[in-house]
């Protein structure tokens, strides 16, 4: 991957402003309340021909009564250890505190570069106030405001300069989005945390713990994707806080970009309505689907009968789109995680797949005029051609002398009769009735 800058800080100081500014993306979520970043979150900066990494990170706290406070605090650890250089950000107006003494007394013993930033310097009168920072012994510090930009291109100036000669490898820029998404609670992050060997995300008991859109890239055992850790999607009822309503925002933004989408449902509770919302969403933006069911360690009885079963009443409640993988699996033990990635792999894959024109009518022809569609006010309704349009998501173009009379119930027909003949489990298909 490209050089990585961490930017820490406690609570409160602009971090995520800061991130969002450098990025020129609004991919950290920023509010007034404390506390609101929790896991990392990655992001890429381009200055002076120079490409890097950047990481936001949760604010440094101690003897909070914030239940994430140990989580946070290891989170900001592992960004530190990984980063080329680190921001430690400050707040111009409220001066030195003692989680800023914390903070600057850990980055004091590090051997990477630290560029002290004094954020919230909005106007230039403002700048005297920076010099009670030398008193962290790191340095320079450099007034900047993350709001409207001011001092940024100073910054940026200064990451470049410290950066390590030469390229380090990039990340692949295409590679394929995996989005895990579900309720709260479901086992996302823990999933995902359990595909790359370490807590990269943040996990408790407690629902709602993740709340940005967090990328992963993922680039083991010949595989090659970004997993992508999204905040649970409750009931808009139950979305009583701005900070949930915002990261809702981003899980369905997530979908919408994504490839693939592993829907996480919870063993112990079952397919639930807000499951099926979260589905709908998924087949309307015509994405690829596999389901897991998580927790399976928890289930008492696991014999074949049950995992028929649920199977059954998983497929009955998603219907009428049935073509999917359905994987037990439970994430704190990795039981069958491998499976779900060999699935990501080939559900992606099928979405790819092109089948050759002269295939299709040989298979589909004799099929259609064995079955024709019914006729309509006395119509007879001839389909003579097939083809596959060159889309993103599977889709196919049959041409009939009268494509207004054929009704979704056999288009339904025609859909069911590719998915016989040729693999696309998992990927939805388009069809399309046009006029010969």
């Amino acid at each position: 991957m490209s050089h990585l800058v961490a930017i820490v800080g406690r609570p409160n100081v602009g971090k995520s402003t800061l991130f969002n500014r450098l990025t020129q993306t609004r991919g950290a979520i920023v509010s007034e309340e404390s506390g609101t970043t929790r896991d990392r979150q990655y992001g890429k900066v381009t200055w002076l021909d120079r490409e890097f990494s950047i990481v936001d990170t949760g604010g440094w706290v101690v003897g909070s009564e914030d239940v994430f406070e140990g989580e946070i605090n290891k989170q900001v650890e592992i960004a530190m250890e990984e980063a080329d250089v680190i921001l430690f950000v400050v707040d111009i107006e409220g001066g030195t505190t003692d989680l800023d003494d914390e903070v600057a007394s850990k980055l004091r013993r590090t051997k990477k570069p630290v560029l002290l930033v004094a954020n919230k310097a909005d106007n230039y009168t403002q700048h005297y106030a920076a010099a009670e920072f030398y008193a962290f012994g790191l340095g320079d510090p450099m007034p900047i405001s993350a709001v409207n930009g001011s001092g940024t291109g100073d910054l940026l100036d200064a990451i470049v300069s410290h950066l390590p000669e030469g390229e380090a490898e990039d990340e692949p820029l295409d590679a394929p989005r995996i989005a895990i998404v579900g309720r709260p609670n479901a086992g996302k992050s823990s999933l995902i945390n359990a595909f790359i060997g370490e807590e990269r995300n943040i996990v408790t008991n407690i629902a709602g713990t993740t709340r940005d859109s967090i990328y992963t890239h993922y680039s083991k055992f010949g595989m090659n994707f970004y997993l992508v850790d999204t905040a649970g999607i409750r009931k808009k009822g139950k979305v009583n806080e701005d900070l949930e309503y915002y990261s809702v925002l981003r899980s369905i933004r997530a979908i919408e970009n994504a490839d693939v989408c592993v829907l996480m449902l919870d063993a112990t509770r079952g397919i639930e309505s807000q499951d099926l919302n979260i589905f709908s969403l998924i087949q309307k933006n015509s994405k690829g689907l596999i389901v897991c069911v998580n927790k399976w360690d928890l289930v008492e009885e696991k014999s074949n009968t049950v995992i028929k079963t649920f199977e059954r009443a998983i497929r009955e409640r998603l219907a009428p789109f049935t073509d999917f993988p359905i994987i037990f699996i439970s994430a704190l033990t990795k039981q069958r995680i491998f499976k779900v990635l060999e699935e990501v792999q080939q559900v992606y894959e099928r979405r790819s797949k092109r089948i050759p024109t002269h295939q299709l009518n040989e298979v589909m022809l004799p099929i259609i005029e064995a079955t024709p569609p019914p006729a309509t006010k006395g119509k007879y309704i001839k389909i003579k051609y097939v083809m596959q349009l060159p889309t993103a998501v599977p889709s196919f173009a049959f041409f009939a002398n009268l494509p207004q009379w054929v009704k979704e119930p056999y288009k339904r027909f025609l859909e069911n009769q590719i998915r016989a003949h040729w693999d696309f489990s998992g990927t939805p298909i388009n069809i399309f009735i046009r006029e010969k």
